[in-house]
């Protein structure tokens, strides 16, 4: 309670902020809360605003699986295997300075103005991010524990499920929270360059009209909506995979 207390107040203290500001600015680039909410219930009730939200979503959520997928399976193996890290390891570090903008538009070049480029330019850009996560992770795991399991005889997959998975948790965690925000910011400019939908798509259309009370009823609409995925998957999830440590 007194946590979620505190979040509030750090919401309405940055409101309060914010009114104030506006209302010294009194200026068309810094619209107030009320004109902004206004824009927000006009793009509701049009279906606007729902149309590019769920266009939005769907693109996160596909990337975000395909690259949490891909990228923890690599992490795994290049942790687990050395010969295989030193292979790796250039190419991730490759992969890890490549600007994002540069994947997106080869990705449109090669795969075309479509879904499937969309989406796997998102992923690629995920996946070099997960890995490193997961390989510390890897490293990191107390093989004095996994030979507990030996000594109790335990199966390979109760040992891969009760000994080796938790101790990987934090760092799995660690990469889906901090991989969720990078994927729906990256997911914002694969809009904005090549597609006719989402939220990218319409604050590219606001910016053109130099709307800025639009730009800002989008970017609240899409990161409430953010924030009502960590409250209830991100938080609760991260309480279950982490109850072994009490």
């Amino acid at each position: 309670m007194r946590e979620s207390g505190a979040r509030l107040g750090s919401l309405l203290a940055l409101l309060v902020a914010w009114q104030l500001l506006a209302a010294a600015a009194q200026s068309l680039t810094l619209p107030t809360p009320w004109a902004v909410t206004q824009v927000i219930v006009q793009q509701a009730s049009s279906g606007d605003l729902w149309l590019n939200l769920s266009a939005t979503l769907a693109r996160v959520v596909a990337s975000f699986t395909i690259a949490m997928c891909v990228g923890v399976a690599l992490g795994m193996w290049m942790g687990a295997s050395k010969t295989t890290n030193q292979w790796l390891d250039p190419l991730l570090i490759i992969a890890l300075n490549v600007p994002a903008l540069v994947i997106i538009i080869l990705a449109y070049v090669w795969l075309g103005l479509g879904e499937v480029a969309a989406v796997v330019a998102v992923a690629v850009n995920k996946i070099p991010v997960v890995v490193v996560a997961t390989r510390e992770g890897a490293r990191a795991i107390d093989h004095a524990l996994m030979q507990v399991g030996e000594v109790y005889r335990l199966s390979r997959w109760r040992t891969w499920r009760h000994i080796y998975l938790p101790q990987l948790y934090p760092h799995l965690l660690s990469a889906g929270r901090n991989g969720l925000s990078l994927v729906w910011k990256i997911v914002l400019v694969v809009e904005l360059l090549g597609r006719s939908s989402g939220v990218g798509f319409a604050l590219a259309n606001y910016f053109h009209d130099f709307d800025v009370a639009g730009i800002f009823a989008y970017t609240i609409a899409f990161t409430s909506v953010m924030l009502v995925f960590e409250a209830l998957l991100m938080r609760p999830l991260e309480r279950r995979l982490n109850r072994w440590r009490a």
